[in-house]
């Protein structure tokens, strides 16, 4: 008869861990179900994805209304040099937003004003990369981290 009892007892206490176990991954699970922007705490400091990332649609568009688009056609390889070619264009005064494309390698910027093709190729240029326009200065381009070395 104590054999008897001991095992419901241990079957009990198998039963009760194996329950706990699972209100503990459901518990885990239904926060990172219902947080899914938790992801983006680290990122954007806590602000919502669209006030913190350039890139966003709406965001650009409401940089972009009513200004004229252009590309350009710069050398890159990876997210760095996406970041660094988008920097460097936007310091060229009139450009509102500028997405360059690592698979194309186009960049695309709006502008308001009068803003000319060469200036925002130097520019790039400056921070390293090569433009359909002209080759950035071995400078720059020497400057680069190993992974966005593309000559």
């Amino acid at each position: 008869m104590e054999n008897f009892l001991f095992n419901i007892n241990t079957n009990n206490s198998k039963i009760q861990l194996m329950k706990t176990m699972i209100i503990t991954m459901a518990m885990f699970f239904g926060i990172a179900i219902i947080s899914p922007n938790a992801a983006n705490a680290q990122c954007c400091g806590g602000k919502e994805k669209a006030s913190c990332h350039k890139s966003t649609p709406s965001n650009s568009q409401n940089r972009t209304a009513g200004a004229v688009k252009d590309s350009l056609k710069v050398s890159g390889k990876c997210g760095m040099c996406k970041t660094r070619i988008e920097t460097a264009a936007l310091t060229v005064k009139g450009i509102k937003d500028a997405q360059w494309n690592e698979t194309t390698g186009m960049l695309v910027y709006s502008y308001d004003g009068s803003v000319k093709k060469e200036d925002v190729s130097t520019a790039v240029g400056k921070a390293g990369h090569d433009t359909e326009l002209g080759k950035a200065p071995d400078k720059a381009y020497n400057k680069l981290p190993g992974c966005c070395k593309y000559r």
